[in-house]
């Protein structure tokens, strides 16, 4: 279904009652509503949540967002940085966070507990900082609260998760390739599910240029360490320890700048949240939210 969130349309689904505690679910860069385990989902159903998920801006079948001036082609973008130009975004993660307040403005709810991973986990602290009052509790997983993108580590960072134009076929073995990369080893997911998660994704709208976009708003991204020193929601932060792409230890970094947060690190988790992984990762989030109640 489609809604008018903050002055765009974003598509969403919701499971569970209306009158149920509401858990809006964030993903992460390029990633779709459908990326989410069904396990997962109905994990925290079962737990009495009403559950909320969404294509982010930029993907699925959310709304494309374009600025004049503004290139979202990755071999233009890495030339540019090679040759120390400005990179400019056409919009930025604070307005991703706007958009999760607007879906809760659209759909009546007044306050819910949030979970976002990797960027979602970034749009996650914006919300922290800045929407608190809108916040029952906040989950980050697999995410990072410093810039990531100067130097030349930052440059070889960027080069890993801009994307290119590809076929159904091209687009299936990238899933795959990066399941390789930066999936969760010790809770693995087949080939066949990874291909067939991939079809679905790209049918839905996987193109490049809305997933460089939201890429774009990632380089931009403030440090957020200052601001989450004066975070006093419930916060939790959880981060696998084999995750290849942000290390775990800028996850211990985000429970070291916010007082009071608990942090797990899960030993077999990378960077992906599988169906395998998905019955622990519930179990630890109901647990914190029920303690916190």
């Amino acid at each position: 279904m489609q809604i008018s969130a903050n002055g765009i349309f974003l598509e969403y689904e919701e499971y569970g009652t209306r009158n149920a505690t509401p858990l809006i679910l964030i993903r992460g860069l390029g990633t779709q509503l459908i990326h989410w385990p069904r396990e997962f989902v109905s994990g925290f159903l079962e737990a009495g949540f009403r559950v909320i998920i969404f294509d982010n801006r930029g993907v699925g079948k959310s709304q494309r967002i374009q600025r004049d001036g503004v290139c979202s082609d990755a071999a233009t973008i890495l030339d540019r940085v090679e040759q120390g130009g400005e990179i400019v975004a056409p919009f930025a993660l604070d307005d991703m966070a706007r958009d999760v307040v607007g879906l809760m403005d659209a759909l009546g709810i007044k306050q819910a507990h949030c979970f976002g991973i990797s960027m979602g986990g970034a749009i996650m602290q914006a919300l922290a900082i800045d929407h608190a009052d809108r916040l029952l509790s906040a989950t980050f997983v697999m995410t990072s609260c410093r810039p990531l993108f100067s130097g030349p580590a930052g440059a070889a960072l960027l080069s890993r998760i801009l994307v290119y134009p590809e076929t159904l076929k091209q687009y299936q073995d990238s899933h795959v390739a990066g399941d390789a990369l930066f999936g969760s080893p010790g809770y693995p997911t087949t080939e066949a599910a990874l291909r067939a998660e991939a079809a679905i994704a790209y049918d839905r709208g996987a193109d490049a240029d809305g997933i460089n976009s939201q890429a774009l708003s990632i380089i931009h991204a403030p440090d957020r360490r200052p601001g989450l020193r004066n975070v006093t929601l419930p916060s939790l932060i959880i981060h696998g320890v084999q995750d290849t792409l942000i290390p775990v230890d800028l996850g211990a970094e985000i429970a070291a700048h916010i007082p009071d947060s608990e942090f797990y690190a899960i030993e077999g988790m990378g960077h992906v949240i599988t169906p395998l992984l998905s019955p622990q990762i519930v179990e630890i989030v109901t647990g914190f939210i029920e303690r916190n109640a």
